[in-house]
């Protein structure tokens, strides 16, 4: 062993060490990697920052704009709350998610599928009063076993199929993955179903301003387009498609404010008053097309529409709104801001928006330009609290985050452009579209994540350019030659696992595919075997949270640690290693 083999691997078994103790955060652990391999020379100066233009760290920041996006539609939402209605036990839950995200990750590329689904995840947990934590990790895991069913679920079963062309002159097929793929997805998803429990229940991310305050109870107005759905219906179906928000008021074009019977048909132009928990309030309105009351009116300060936000506010005890009605005040003409919900706690507001006599302590939102907004609510009297993102966009613009998905999905399944360029292009389409303001895409990404993925990038490809790894493949085809064929197997199986947290799983193929060819060769038996083992094992890294971007994507949001991810991954890369030889073998045999 060499020098730089050994300073390579040292630096790397150190930085595993400072990750389980788990003292300092883990991208201050990269960065101190990533300065110990420069300073040993097995990473050269000139490179020590080029893991930060890797498709990696594109992948996942455009991954984490996207899903903020599709969380703001309320889509995703709506069809699983259909699909859990009346499920209250977090098993049935967890059940739900981790099959969904299992199932599509076989269509479309895995990290697709869990961008897709964890705002889902999110609204469960709040549902059940569980930590995001107890969905996100399982979830990540299914989304892997489920690119283990197709050509086109994840990178190293393209990467595998190709080193099979080269060796017998046919490529694996589309589904020809699938016998193995399906009998692991179904096995994890049961497994996981129960040992979600090994997860240590504390785990949550850092809250945001907005859910650290939690105001549950607005009161808001909303608009009937003339288009809206719910035209021509009684007011009992809306009131049954409203859930769990509470319509208290009704206004026609007379101006007369009615309390809404059940029998009552609603008309275009009809103004509804609303009460409800915030999101439940967001969904409602775009569910049933409908459009905030005041929300197009043109702001006093003409401005870029990324400027214009919405934000929560405390009433003073020396405001100039206390016993006024917000109409009298003239909020709109005076003070450039539009008022769009109350909030008062342990009382019901049946008057409109702008008849409702304020009070000091009532939380209001307001709308207007961002760079003025603190300036008008010094003039209110009133304390700022926190953004508070509401859609405001047309029901049509909330489909866009949903599409724009599922066209980058279909250009990376369709291989027209790499998956990097199709989610950042993701990324820049529904910032441009207004699905999801730019200020919030970028209060979305994990800046740590990235920061940590930037700078291990290049820390475990030392291994590579050092002579590492071909250290370890040579010990590996030494060892393999001695076995049976159940064994060799098994041994290029758990290589492979261990092996990709250290390299991305593209490059695990790279290394360890000729090796499983040359296994084959040694022992005259067929290649397809040891290439479906190492295609499983560099697909299935549930150890890290640095192996695959699945893993890295709900590392911030679930608020894990490093070594969290062995306490659930172990047994499952267990129940791989006992069920997948068999499924391998029974299938792929080598004679």
């Amino acid at each position: 062993m060499t020098q730089p083999q050994m300073l390579a691997l040292a630096i790397l078994a150190g930085m595993m060490l400072l990750f389980i103790w788990g003292r300092l955060r883990y991208d201050l652990v990269a960065i101190l990697a990533l300065l110990a391999s420069i300073a040993a020379g097995t990473v050269p100066a000139k490179q020590a920052f080029s893991g930060f233009s890797d498709d990696i760290v594109i992948i996942v920041g455009s991954a984490l704009v996207v899903s903020a996006a599709v969380a703001r539609s309320g889509l995703v939402e709506r069809v699983l709350d259909r699909l859990t209605a009346g499920m209250s036990r977090v098993r049935w839950q967890l059940t739900i998610l981790v099959s969904s995200v299992t199932f599509l990750s076989a269509l479309v590329k895995n990290i697709g599928a869990l961008a897709i689904l964890m705002p889902a995840a999110f609204r469960m947990a709040k549902r059940s009063d569980a930590s995001p934590s107890v969905f996100l990790m399982p979830m990540a895991f299914g989304s892997l076993l489920g690119g283990l069913i197709t050509l086109v679920g994840t990178s190293p079963n393209i990467i595998v199929s190709r080193v099979r062309e080269q060796m017998t002159g046919e490529p694996f097929a589309m589904f020809d993955y699938a016998p193995v793929g399906l009998g692991l997805s179904l096995v994890g998803i049961v497994f996981l179903r129960f040992g979600y429990r090994l997860l240590p229940r504390d785990r949550r991310a850092a809250p945001t301003m907005g859910e650290a305050l939690d105001i549950q109870d607005y009161t808001t107005e909303a608009e009937i387009p003339e288009n809206a759905p719910i035209v021509g219906q009684t007011v009992a179906a809306l009131r049954h498609r409203l859930g769990e928000v509470e319509l208290t008021g009704l206004q026609r074009g007379d101006g007369k404010r009615r309390k809404p019977s059940g029998r009552m048909v609603l008309k275009a132009d009809d103004t509804l008053v609303m009460k409800g928990e915030p999101d439940a309030l967001e969904r409602a309105i775009a569910e049933n097309g409908l459009a905030l009351a005041g929300q197009d009116r043109a702001l006093v300060t003409e401005t870029a529409a990324e400027n214009v936000g919405v934000i929560e506010a405390v009433i003073g005890a020396d405001s100039v709104l206390i016993g006024r009605a917000a109409e009298k005040v003239a909020l709109h003409d005076r003070y450039g801001v539009n008022l769009l919900a109350i909030s008062r706690s342990g009382d019901r507001l049946l008057r409109g928006l702008g008849n409702t006599m304020l009070r000091a302590g009532d939380v209001i939102v307001l709308q207007g330009a961002l760079d003025t907004l603190p300036e008008q609510l010094r003039a209110l009297g009133c304390l700022p609290l926190a953004e508070r993102p509401l859609r405001l966009g047309s029901p049509q613009q909330r489909i866009l985050p949903v599409a724009i998905l599922g066209a980058a999905m279909a250009a990376t399944a369709l291989g027209l452009v790499p998956v990097a360029v199709a989610f950042f292009g993701a990324a820049a389409l529904v910032m441009l579209t207004g699905a999801l303001p730019v200020r919030e895409a970028y209060a979305h990404v994990e800046w740590p994540i990235l920061i940590m993925l930037g700078a291990l990038i290049p820390v475990s490809g030392a291994l590579q350019t050092t002579g590492g790894t071909d250290l370890i493949a040579n010990w590996l085809s030494a060892t393999a030659a001695t076995l049976p064929p159940w064994g060799a197997v098994a041994l290029i199986l758990v290589a492979a696992m261990a092996v990709t947290p250290f390299l991305n799983n593209a490059a695990t193929v790279l290394v360890m595919a000729p090796i499983a060819a040359s296994f084959a060769q040694d022992l005259h038996m067929r290649p397809d075997a040891f290439l479906m083992a190492v295609a499983v094992g560099a697909g299935c890294d549930f150890l890290t949270p640095i192996g695959h971007q699945c893993n890295t994507l709900v590392m911030g949001p679930g608020g894990y640690r490093f070594g969290d991810y062995a306490r659930l991954g172990a047994p499952l890369s267990l129940i791989v290693l006992i069920v997948g030889v068999p499924l391998i073998l029974a299938f792929w045999p080598v004679r």
